[in-house]
């Protein structure tokens, strides 16, 4: 029963589709046997600040911020942890004492995704394709968990140029998906990750330019999209008989992060990973 004591928690996006991130949260705080709800808030971009605001205001416990707030909410926020600032971008805040702390659970969670499968990141190389806010996350992960080398390709070649030259500490260059660079990228590549929309439902009918008889036969394919959790990408990658991993894995790692911030407990996997059977029927 939801009571003047039950903490509220929600999403922030615009617009806001079908989102999982319900489903996973609330089924976790009632198998924790927390007293809070999770629900989705619709936040046009020029109400960002207000609903911001309205964190404080209604003292909400916190909230995940997805598409296209994640780098806008930035300004008007408190302050951030490192994880945000290395990202650049905030998919989690947290309210305590009147203040807003903003988190990025993106780029460790899809790093736990390789990792609870046994594969490395250490000293590989990766390509990353797409470079937007996902790849921003995806890049700042594999960096911090010491990837020798990344090349991120993207339809718009100065956009991969310009989110490479923005890290430092690794091997890491922007080119164009089409151009001889990238094609020689994925002939020495360990990873291969998706990092745009291509090949979830909405945008199902495009596909990404990977010429498969290019990819190095060991490397792992990765895809951010969860829905469906069995992308043409990693269709054809599984064809070629490469190891694949879908974007449910990040989405249950993330979420669990998130939920450990709000809370301070650990997050209950097992539930978690139920109800994500139970909508995608992915196995873990």
């Amino acid at each position: 029963m939801i009571t003047a004591h039950t903490q509220i928690v929600g999403l922030f996006g615009w617009p806001l589709g079908h989102s999982l991130s319900p489903a996973l949260q609330n089924a976790a705080f009632t198998a924790a046997g927390i007293d809070a709800v999770y629900l989705p808030f619709p936040v046009q971009p020029e109400r960002l600040e207000q609903a911001v605001n309205a964190i404080r205001a209604l003292n909400f416990t916190g909230v995940n911020v997805t598409i296209p707030h994640k780098m806008a909410v930035i300004p008007f926020l408190d302050e951030l942890d490192i994880s945000a600032q290395l990202v650049g971008a905030v998919n989690t805040i947290v309210h305590k004492d009147g203040r807003c702390r903003g988190y990025n659970t993106d780029a460790e969670g899809f790093i736990r995704s390789l990792l609870t499968k046994g594969i490395s990141i250490d000293d590989r190389i990766a390509v990353v394709v797409g470079a937007g806010g996902a790849a921003r996350a995806i890049v700042a992960g594999l960096i911090a968990h010491g990837c020798k080398e990344i090349v991120i390709g993207a339809r718009n070649e100065l956009q991969a140029v310009h989110l490479a030259k923005t890290f430092s500490g690794t091997t890491i260059s922007g080119t164009d998906w089409r151009a001889d660079h990238f094609t020689k990228a994925l002939q020495g590549c360990n990873l291969l990750i998706n990092c745009t929309p291509l090949g979830m439902n909405a945008y199902s009918d495009h596909s990404l330019p990977v010429d498969w008889s290019q990819v190095n036969t060991g490397a792992v394919v990765c895809d951010l999209v969860y829905n469906p959790p069995m992308t043409d990408f990693l269709y054809a990658a599984q064809k070629h008989g490469h190891t694949t991993i879908s974007g449910a894995g990040m989405l249950l790692e993330q979420g669990m992060l998130a939920f450990s911030l709000w809370t301070g407990k650990s997050a209950p996997r097992a539930v978690m990973e139920k109800i994500l059977y139970e909508e995608l029927a992915v196995c873990f």
